[in-house]
């Protein structure tokens, strides 16, 4: 080993004069061997510090601490070093922490991989180490490594499929063989690869800090790149009391500093903006969860101090939740709510793993935002965030926007080969086909071709060019796209992978498709009472709500992603898609195709054009999507058939008995859309509606005179819940507006205000279209025109007293 450790030294020493990353892999099974080896190269990375006049370092050490191998390994090394390092020090944490150690920053990484490899993970934790330190991975015997079972691949594998495909790791070895990188065989005591890279020497540059400034000069002297410099500037311009609404856009590669430069930001902005309102100064923070916020506070509670403010910290389990001081406060609250409450500013960070709607919704709530996000990252794709929601803003004539782009990295020098390595075997970089004229021809002539995709091949040198398009479609296509995802198209058993390409070569569509069911026979009843199942979201669902057993035996495709190219979305290619894969599944013999998303009217008429209907609705929106998530459901059998049409007939009557409740926010068009898909309608027998004949004449003073809707609400209620519920060739005629007027209102139980700002009916029309539709009702259902109101006949008194008794009316 000490001819690999001495070529080992002169990299790193290159590293650290170049203040970049060294990749090195240590490889065995033997836990004593390679804690050993392991030893020797921290021991060697100390003695570098020593001899460069480095500081104290710290080295995180990563592992599984439920595996007795891990431990020894860990023990091995942490004795040694405490033992003999003197400039570096070993701080333990276990993978379950990974989440916390966001924003942190070391001097060197050990990953133990000999258990486990989650692409999440490594995607986190290795851009938390600075430039001239390694970034060690322990992993098993090299030539084993590939069908190693760990736990992660153990995760994806349902009881249908119980071993997982061994297809990732093969990919990520082959990514460290293609890059820069130190990989040692430790049982065989030998290299199997060592590549030296060279580091250009490092200068740091001298940050200009602009003439004119209305924060503390202090606070820009906490800027560690020009960037960052640029950000702090540019929420000065924030501060502008113009009505229309201002928008800060900051977009960047992972471990670029934005989130520090905002903490740091918003200290001059509360001190700033406190001393122009009079008031309390209120700031809200977001993002998917709070531990993604965590070095934007740390950096705001720095800054506070810096220019003399006073802040104090609220912490739940180690967590920064809230900063705040005398007149002022820094909050963190999840997206949906953040764009529900009230603030003199709201900051988005990793704007790109929020869904578009509720950035819309935070946008047009607030005249001050910002938006920060990762281009490449494990958080989110900022192209997608781009493509999606940035034109609606550029388009608005009442928004002004200013764009920061950051690209020097915050730990490291440009151009680390480490970021090089972990951008491509992780895809943070990967983006759809770039299409030309004869593709889009291609296109409009529906020359498509519809690819079954081998994972084993996706994943090899022949496939990867196309593995990067598709997966680039699915970046810029979705709000959240993680390295796991990629990690699951490769190793998931039961998961299959299509694409739709033009006949020119050029991939624009892709589709994950999961197979679902049979259930096996000794789960059903514990499923029945509320047990859960790994995968099986479609049995699991048709079991616990629609309780019928035989779905149990069924066979489908659940559709996990479908995406199109972002240049040509609308096109009829998604369509196509589905019709090829409904093909297919047929063709496997499968009983039926089913998917689940967050639900928009846009959305759900996609699916329903392609022969799909909606079984199921969650009953409280996503937490971070904002969105119910709704399952569609297509029969590809006789037998799935009536289950599927039983399912969406039950689905559509608990979603009508429902809008007042657990749906009373859903959107209405999409509610519209639900009801209106009625094959059977929910009650087939329903001619007429059952009203007392005093309410009959109650509907006609409300539809004829002066009775208000508040005073006939519950005849409303009743005769538009009958309306959604019977046959639509017994129906009274209405048009768009009623109908939505009838579920806003009346269903869904709105403000007369509220249903005018959704929407665009107005107040008057709301009230004329309810009484239009209570005179239809009187017209379909009883035959009464406008003549009648004269009171309850003495032929209906004389059942009234049959039926009570005299004392009840007092009649003589």
């Amino acid at each position: 080993m000490e001819a690999f450790l001495d070529k080992l030294k002169e990299d790193l020493e290159n590293a650290i004069e170049g203040r970049h990353r060294r990749l090195v892999v240590l490889s065995g099974n033997d836990p004593q061997k390679l804690g050993e080896a392991l030893s020797k190269v921290l021991l060697l990375y100390d003695k570098l510090r020593e001899e460069k006049g480095l500081g104290e370092g710290k080295v995180l050490y990563v592992f599984h601490d439920e595996f007795p191998e891990a431990r020894q390994i860990k023990d091995v090394a942490k004795g040694s070093v405490k033992e003999n390092a003197k400039k570096i020090k070993l701080e333990i944490r276990v993978y379950e922490e990974s989440n916390k150690l966001l924003g942190t920053t070391y001097q060197g990484i050990v990953l133990d991989l000999t258990r486990d490899l989650k692409p999440n993970d490594v995607g986190r934790l290795v851009e938390v180490v600075e430039g001239g330190s390694p970034v060690i991975l322990l992993v098993p015997t090299w030539e084993e490594w590939d069908e190693w079972e760990t736990i992660f691949k153990k995760n994806l594998c349902v009881p249908q499929y119980p071993q997982p495909r061994h297809v990732f790791i093969t990919w990520f070895k082959r990514k460290i063989l293609e890059h820069p990188s130190h990989v040692y065989h430790v049982d065989k005591d030998k290299k199997v690869k060592q590549e030296l890279f060279e580091s250009p020497k490092y200068k740091k540059k001298e940050l200009e800090i602009p003439k004119e400034i209305r924060f503390p000069k202090k606070l820009y002297a906490l800027a560690l790149t020009q960037d960052q410099v640029e950000v702090i500037h540019s929420m000065e311009w924030m501060l502008g009391r113009k009505k229309k609404h201002r928008v800060l856009v900051i977009t960047a590669d992972r471990g670029r500093g934005k989130s520090g430069a905002l903490g740091i930001a918003l200290a001059g902005f509360v001190q700033a903006f406190s001393k122009s309102k009079s008031g309390f100064v209120k700031v809200i923070v977001t993002s998917g969860d709070p531990f993604g916020v965590q070095t934007l506070f740390k950096l705001l509670m720095k800054a506070a101090e810096t220019i003399g403010m006073k802040a104090k910290k609220i912490e739940r389990d180690g967590t920064i939740y809230e900063v705040h001081g005398e007149s002022w406060s820094v909050e963190y609250w999840p997206p949906l709510k953040a764009a529900e409450k009230n603030a003199d500013l709201v900051v988005v960070d990793e704007a790109a793993g929020v869904p578009v709607p509720v950035l819309h919704k935070i946008w047009r709530n607030h005249k001050r935002s910002v938006y920060a996000t990762t281009i490449h990252g494990y958080e989110g794709a900022g192209r997608g965030f781009n493509v999606r929601f940035l034109p609606t803003l550029l388009n608005d004539k009442g928004t002004e926007i200013k764009h920061v782009k950051m690209d020097e990295p915050i730990r490291y020098a440009p151009g680390d080969p480490v970021e090089r390595w972990l951008y491509d075997v992780l895809l943070l970089d990967a983006e759809p086909a770039k299409l030309d004229e004869e593709d889009l021809k291609a296109i409009e002539e529906g020359r498509l071709k519809y690819l079954r995709l081998d994972p084993k091949w996706l994943f090899s040198k022949e496939g990867e060019d196309l593995l990067r398009n598709l997966f680039g479609i699915y970046v810029l296509a979705h709000y959240r796209n993680e390295p796991d995802d990629l990690g699951m198209i490769a190793d998931a058993p039961h998961h299959s992978v299509r694409a739709v390409a033009t006949d020119t070569g050029k991939v624009v569509g892709a589709l994950q498709l999961a197979e679902e069911g049979p259930i096996p026979e000794d789960m059903i009843d514990d499923l029945l009472r509320g047990g859960k199942i790994p995968g099986n979201i479609i049995p699991d669902r048709f079991l616990k709500h629609l309780r019928v057993r035989d779905f149990a035996f069924t066979r489908g495709w659940r559709v996990v992603r479908i995406a199109t190219h972002p240049e040509v979305q609308g096109k009829g290619i998604g369509t196509f898609a589905l019709a090829k894969a409904s093909e297919e599944a047929k063709e496997r013999g499968y009983d039926w195709i089913a998917s689940g998303f967050g639900v928009t009217e846009k959305l759900l008429k996609f699916w329903i054009r392609s022969g799909f209907l909606p079984v199921h609705m969650s009953p409280d929106r996503n937490p971070t999507s904002g969105e119910f998530t709704i399952l569609v459901a297509k029969p590809l059998t006789p037998k799935l058939k009536w289950m599927i049409l039983e399912a969406n007939r039950l689905f559509r009557r608990k979603v009508l008995l429902s809008l007042h409740l657990n749906y009373r926010t859903l959107e209405w068009d999409a509610a519209k859309l639900i009801l209106e898909t009625d094959p059977i309608p929910i009650n087939p027998s329903l001619r007429k509606p059952k009203l007392h004949p005093v309410d009959v004449d109650r509907l006609w003073i409300y539809s004829y005179g002066p009775m208000t809707f508040e005073a006939a609400s519950d005849l409303i209620y009743r005769l538009a819940i009958t309306y959604w519920s019977q046959p639509r060739k017994w129906r009274p005629e209405i048009d768009e507006d009623t109908k939505i007027t009838l579920i806003t209102k009346v269903l869904q139980g709105r403000d007369w205000e509220e249903v005018e700002e959704e929407t665009k009916i107005k107040f008057r029309k709301q009230v004329a279209v309810l009484k239009e539709f209570g005179r239809r009702c009187l017209r379909t259902y009883w035959n009464i025109e406008k003549e009648g109101g004269t009171g309850v006949s003495n032929e209906n008194v004389e059942y009234f007293v049959s039926r009570y008794g005299k004392k009840v009316f007092d009649i003589e």
